[in-house]
């Protein structure tokens, strides 16, 4: 049997799929969902200036619009980051 080892933040794995990034174990009530609206060129880096956070249901068979608990919108991504994991602590703390 293989593990598959994921990047994780603050103790929980960290995927990233083209412009998004999810947040957080799927066996748990709640994940984060990361989605990367616009970068800006640093040298040879990409740097995310507008990046969409969502705290999400982790139950999949309900739609999409039914699974945002919360949203908003930051300027980069740390912030989007920290945000992120104190909806997710907080969520699966109530």
């Amino acid at each position: 049997m293989s593990e598959t080892n994921f990047l994780t933040y603050k103790g929980k794995p960290l995927v990233r799929k083209g412009k998004e990034i999810y947040y957080g174990d799927m066996s748990e009530k709640y994940v984060v969902r990361f989605e990367i609206l616009s970068s800006k060129k640093d040298g040879k880096l990409e740097i995310a200036d507008k990046v969409s956070v969502q705290l999400l249901d982790s139950n999949t068979d309900k739609s999409m619009k039914d699974r945002i608990k919360k949203d908003s919108t930051k300027d980069n991504l740390f912030t989007a980051l920290d945000l992120g994991f104190t909806w997710l602590e907080r969520a699966l703390k109530e």
